[in-house]
């Protein structure tokens, strides 16, 4: 990997000013100027994907336009916004300011939803699998890609977030597979063909409280959409509608998982065992419960 000066001077000025967010754990400094290096050379990717990929000298006009990167990068524009990229479990994904970057801790329900539907592949020849609050379409899109039994449903309230869900969709050839619609939670959903049809329903819901979203840091508040991560005056007002909706749409055993906030994780999984069995939680590495999740009788 070629360091000249242009490196350095860069790798100074990002190391001053740049404080990388406790939930973007990926984006170093040296990271994150390695991943607008190779976007200024016309190869933008993830910042995890950069980071194995050699980077060539740039020309006069390639070094202007990375020095204008790292100055959006400083002023706070996000990195996954900057590259158009953003890595999902080792899966490549678009991202940009339509919907919420996805975060490590989601991986954290990826991951426990892998588990369900491992159990269910060998059970079953087809897997119906429904994620709402999509987003980016991060979960549904990485947990079909590995799961080819499943046949995946999204949905998400806000419509530039459906359209960016849909082009992960098509990045990975996965139209034939996955159905992306635009609405409030499980709304377009309310027919008879999913009463009572889905295995698994996921939600990574916002719940973030309404008077704390001016204390988030400000690649978060000013770039990211407020309707992903602002849950109302307590932030538990799209879980509780989910708890109360889902097993209108679940099988008998099938279940819902979904993500929730720094210390929501005991009071929902009480939420939960009044109306749903088998109740499990998810913790990430600080042992805070991250993913709650029930299944229905």
């Amino acid at each position: 990997m070629i360091k000249d000066n242009l490196w350095d001077q860069q790798l100074l000025r990002l190391t001053q000013a740049l404080t990388p967010l406790e939930d973007k754990p990926e984006e170093t400094v040296a990271a994150t100027l390695k991943a607008l290096w190779v976007a200024a050379a016309g190869n933008p990717m993830s910042v995890e994907k950069a980071a194995d990929c050699e980077i060539a000298k740039l020309d006069k006009t390639v070094e202007k336009k990375l020095i204008q990167l790292v100055d959006q990068r400083l002023s706070g524009v996000p990195l996954a916004h900057l590259t158009g990229f953003q890595q999902f479990l080792g899966v490549e994904l678009l991202a940009g300011p339509q919907a919420l970057i996805p975060r490590k801790e989601t991986e954290i329900l990826a991951q426990q939803a892998a588990k369900k539907l491992l159990q269910l592949s060998k059970q079953q020849d087809e897997i119906t699998l429904l994620d709402v609050c999509t987003g980016a379409g991060n979960l549904i899109v990485t947990l079909t890609l590995n799961y080819p039994q499943v046949r995946g449903y999204a949905a998400d309230l806000s419509t530039d977030a459906v359209e960016l869900a849909k082009e992960n969709v098509q990045y990975h050839q996965l139209q034939d597979r996955v159905t992306v619609l635009q609405g409030d939670l499980l709304s377009p959903f309310d027919r008879e063909d999913f009463y009572h049809q889905v295995d698994l329903l996921l939600c990574n819901p916002p719940y973030i409280s309404s008077s704390k979203v001016s204390d988030m840091a400000k690649e978060i508040s000013q770039y990211e959409p407020s309707l992903a991560f602002d849950g109302g005056p307590f932030g538990i007002k799209i879980l509780n509608a989910l708890i109360k909706q889902a097993p209108k749409f679940l099988k008998s055993g099938g279940w819902l998982m979904f993500e929730v906030g720094l210390g929501q994780g005991e009071s929902f999984a009480k939420r939960l065992a009044k109306t749903y069995q088998n109740i499990q939680t998810a913790h990430d590495k600080n042992g805070e419960v991250r993913v709650v999740m029930g299944q229905v009788v």
